[in-house]
């Protein structure tokens, strides 16, 4: 380790609380998270203590530092490429895309940021520049980001009112709701509904079958550009490469993002097809730089993606849906029998353990003096907290916060995920005696 890291790792923790944001700081102290990481062993966490830790967060599919990903950074950083081309003509920008469409046989155009919210903006400016239109929808609950047009699309709440007025005619449609569905796109001026394939932050809820039907349906008949936010769900998280790969129809948009960069560098995508990509921006050589990001595709970024492709062959897609079958199959039968659970949802390598709310006084918001917090539930927090513990970094879904969101990398050891079930299996116990 460099003396430069060590300063750092020594030092930067308390920068962190000062300098960037002391309440974040404070929320992972109070809860108890595996705070002070240090290494990475492995594809887990290892703390300043030795304790190791297992991530189920979702951004490290491939695991912490995956050795691969990390080569093919070095071997670029050893070269004299540039990484940056004033031109915008980014040989490795091109590269990744034509791998990205042909490996999804649909798409034949791409578009490249750094993170997820900046590809929810690079296709709602698509949508509304190719039909004209000025309406963008999402569904309740839904989590699309934190730049302001991706945050208009949010459900009303903290993510969303503090930041009012947003952006007119962008707004969450009730989840599941066909007939609300089709009155709105039946005005005829919706440029694009956006919708996760499973919702994560909203609760792990997948879209119903005969959702995703009416969906698919109702925006090819009334001209609207249906945007699959794949940011968590794509890239074989759901035990296939894209979800919305199987849908009736293919979305214009779908969106990339998290491990794409392999866990160790930000880079988002939005594919879409040259035709409309042209339409919106293939007028002339002013429009087609109407949206651009200075950093798109930048060499570095593009050789991490290339390298996490690699790695993310057909059979650790099938071995994504098989391991991920049976970790839900094990939840689901050592959960069962206890009073605080409710049931497992998800697919692939996400899993949503649903949790019953307590209603011991003692394991209250109010109790713990966190009145603004009233209505929300604890058990998932205080499971959460259990778990930290015992080594593994959890979390409740943003919206609904009685529901863990579990993703774990994709190369995990089925022992290991036994392991976890069992633990979770005596954390939860402990509070349903508590209780």
């Amino acid at each position: 380790m460099t003396t430069r890291v060590e300063d750092i790792l020594r030092r930067g923790f308390e920068d962190f609380r000062e300098f960037v944001n002391p309440l974040i700081a404070l929320r992972a102290e109070v809860a108890g998270e595996p705070l002070r990481v240090v290494h990475a062993q492995e594809g887990r966490l290892e703390d300043a203590e030795g304790h190791l830790i297992e991530d189920f967060h979702g951004t490290q599919a491939f695991g912490h530092r995956n050795p691969t990903i990390a080569a093919a950074v070095r071997e670029f950083l050893d070269t004299d490429s540039p990484s940056w081309f004033p031109s915008r003509v980014n040989p490795y920008a091109g590269s990744l895309a034509r791998r990205l469409c042909e490996r999804t046989g649909h798409y034949s155009n791409a578009f490249f940021a750094s993170s997820g919210s900046e590809a929810v903006e690079a296709a709602l400016k698509l949508a509304r520049a190719v039909t004209r239109r000025p309406r963008v929808l999402s569904l309740d609950r839904a989590y699309h980001g934190c730049t302001m047009g991706s945050c208009g699309l949010m459900m009303p709440g903290t993510f969303r009112d503090p930041f009012e007025p947003h952006l007119p005619g962008v707004g969450p449609l009730p989840f599941g709701d066909i007939d609300a569905l089709s009155k709105a796109l039946a005005q005829k001026d919706v440029a694009a509904v956006v919708v996760e394939p499973i919702q994560l932050e909203g609760g792990v809820r997948p879209l119903s079958p005969t959702y995703i039907d009416a969906l698919c349906e109702l925006t090819q008949r009334h001209g609207t550009f249906l945007v699959a936010d794949e940011v968590q769900t794509g890239l074989g998280r759901t035990g296939r490469f894209l979800a919305s790969e199987r849908w009736p129809r293919r979305p214009e948009c779908v969106l990339l993002a998290k491990h794409l960069g392999g866990g160790l560098l930000p880079i988002s995508a939005m594919l879409t097809r040259r035709d409309l990509f042209e339409t919106a921006y293939g007028k002339n050589f002013e429009t087609a730089e109407a949206h651009n990001c200075t950093f798109s595709g930048s060499a570095m970024v593009c050789v991490a993606a290339h390298a996490a492709l690699d790695l993310l062959t057909d059979s650790l897609i099938e071995r994504v849906r098989d391991v991920g079958a049976s970790f839900r199959a094990g939840l689901t039968e050592a959960l069962g029998s206890l009073p605080l659970f409710e049931e497992i949802r998800g697919e692939g390598l996400v899993a949503g353990i649903v949790l019953k709310p307590t209603e011991h006084p003692w394991l209250s918001f109010e109790h713990f003096g966190m009145e603004d917090l009233a209505h929300r539930p604890t058990v998932g927090l205080l499971l959460c907290h259990r778990l930290y513990k015992r080594g593994y970094f959890c979390f409740v879904c943003g919206h609904d916060w009685s529901v863990l969101r579990l993703q774990p990398r994709f190369t995990i050891a089925e022992e290991a995920l036994a392991t976890f079930t069992r633990v979770a299996r005596e954390e939860l116990e402990f509070l349903c005696n508590l209780d």
